[in-house]
């Protein structure tokens, strides 16, 4: 079964929605040397490893908070091959030393029991303040992911230690939002429960799916269950499943869905979903599942004054790769909500992004909503003061995104949930403002997927989902949400 990374390419989409010939040149120019690159290497002869090689690598500034940091990395041995191009895992100790100076890395961070998939974070730093930090393994320091492609940096704030064999590398943390805290959010989507093989992408090659190693549970399952209990443990009061919930819609994997998700609290009042281009079926599945009675796939909710509206975004006939629709009734629907209140502090979440923008490969319409409907819902953000963020899955990307037309509104799109980097977006609301985090599942088996997963479009998949920069994932805006009093 393809994932929802197939449709996005030129050779599976509908024709009307084939990418420009710019985009498609563009593309290819980054393109095609990583793609040979890595064709190269699955052929090189694999040679006999040393019990005492190590190779630290992948290094990661994933979560960036006031006062936490949170860094992962892998360690294999070198030279050794698990099957899906990536070394043999090396189960060893990590730890993170850091400190305000690059001579001075006085403090050291523990990454717990010996394992090849490090997940250390740092605490109790102080807001606005720069720190130096070097990630080891048996005294080998941790090289960063490159996101070269992207020009892009997954180790910090600043360039600061870019180029050098294991940093150390540099960040600031930033002012937390101002106000009291009022309530947590978890952001999610594109869990595609059912599906066998991530990132299988047709008319490509040299790109081949991974698959789930021989004796796993299936690997959509893990991280479901792992986003849900990283959740919790983050201080999520209330969870926004937007949409690719499956695979394609079959009743069984939308039922496991609906089992997994109910761990986290009751559908309708601790957590809500709304549908994707995946979840669509002649037969109804996914309104069976999710949906109460007969009603729309479309809602408002409010939560101790903050207004939820949640969107049905592929409410059309179509394939799955063409852009998303909201209906004329929906779309109607959703100018009058904001008409009526339209200063009250609101959170738009659906499954297509109103734009695809900086995406490392050929963006098509089946990217995003319609145009002209995008174009609408904008015009309404402009008249409507109070929303303040929109929320949207389906590009399987971390990626941060103002709009001239709607300054005020934030468009965030969070990583897919079932792969590498494979977690969760956080929303904390505060009455002066709001915080957007990006956290990996820590569950061990979610690591070991994520880090096997990386390989997802011939291993060019992080420079594409991670996020160019910190900042993608990780943010603070100031705004006055004084309106909400916080979950009831």
């Amino acid at each position: 079964m393809r994932c929802c990374f197939s449709a996005h390419l030129p050779a599976l989409a509908a024709l009307s929605a084939l990418p420009g010939p710019g985009e498609v040149l563009r593309s290819g120019t980054r393109l095609a040397p990583a793609l040979l690159r890595s064709a190269a290497t699955a052929r090189r002869r694999v040679r006999a490893a040393h019990p005492d090689d190590l190779a630290a690598v992948h290094l990661e500034l994933v979560t960036l908070t006031e006062d936490r940091a949170v860094v992962t990395w892998f360690t294999g041995v070198p030279g050794t091959d698990d099957g899906a191009g990536r070394p043999l895992p090396a189960v060893t100790e990590g730890e993170v030393v850091y400190g305000t100076h690059p001579s001075r890395l006085n403090r050291v961070a523990s990454g717990g029991p010996p394992t090849a998939h490090h997940q250390v974070e740092l605490t109790g730093l102080e807001p606005g303040q720069t720190y130096y930090y070097q990630a080891r393994s048996r005294g080998v320091a941790a090289t960063p992911t490159s996101l070269h492609l992207v020009r892009g940096n997954a180790v910090g704030t600043s360039a600061f230690g870019l180029g050098t064999r294991g940093g150390p590398y540099s960040f600031t943390t930033p002012q937390p939002p101002p106000g009291r805290h009022l309530l947590s959010v978890a952001l999610c989507n594109d869990l595609h429960l059912g599906e066998t093989t991530a990132g299988l992408v047709g008319g490509l090659p040299l790109v081949r799916g991974v698959l789930q190693q021989p004796g796993r549970e299936p690997y959509p399952e893990i991280m479901s269950r792992a986003l849900v209990e990283e959740a919790r443990r983050r201080g999520a009061d209330v969870l926004l499943a937007g949409g690719d919930i499956s695979a394609g819609g079959a009743a069984h994997d939308l039922a496991e869905a609906r089992r997994i998700l109910d761990g986290f609290g009751t559908r309708g009042r601790d957590y809500f979903v709304v549908r994707g281009n995946h979840d669509r079926s002649a037969e109804g599945t996914f309104a069976t599942a999710f949906v109460d009675g007969d009603g729309p796939g479309w809602f408002t909710r409010d939560l101790g004054g903050l207004r939820v509206v949640g969107l049905d975004t592929y409410v059309r006939a179509g394939n799955g790769a063409d852009a998303g629709g909201l209906g004329r009734e929906q779309l109607a629907w959703f100018q009058q909500r904001l008409r009526e209140q339209p200063d009250q502090p609101t959170l738009v979440f659906g499954h297509h992004p109103l734009t695809v923008r900086d995406s490392l490969f050929p963006v098509t319409r089946g990217h995003c909503l319609d145009r002209r409907q995008a174009g609408s819902v904008l015009d309404a953000y402009a008249d409507a003061p109070g929303v303040f963020l929109h929320h949207a899955g389906h590009t399987h990307r971390n990626k941060r995104t103002v709009l001239a037309r709607a300054p005020h509104v934030t468009q965030q799109e969070v990583a897919a949930a079932k792969e590498y980097p494979g977690g969760f977006t956080l929303l904390r609301v505060h009455s002066g403002g709001f915080a957007l985090n990006h956290y990996k599942a820590g569950d061990l088996a979610a690591r070991q997927w994520s880090e096997r997963s990386r390989r997802v479009a011939g291993g060019l998949w992080p420079h594409h989902s991670l996020g160019r920069s910190v900042a993608d994932r990780n943010s603070v805006t100031v705004r006055d949400l004084s309106g909400i009093t916080g979950r009831l």
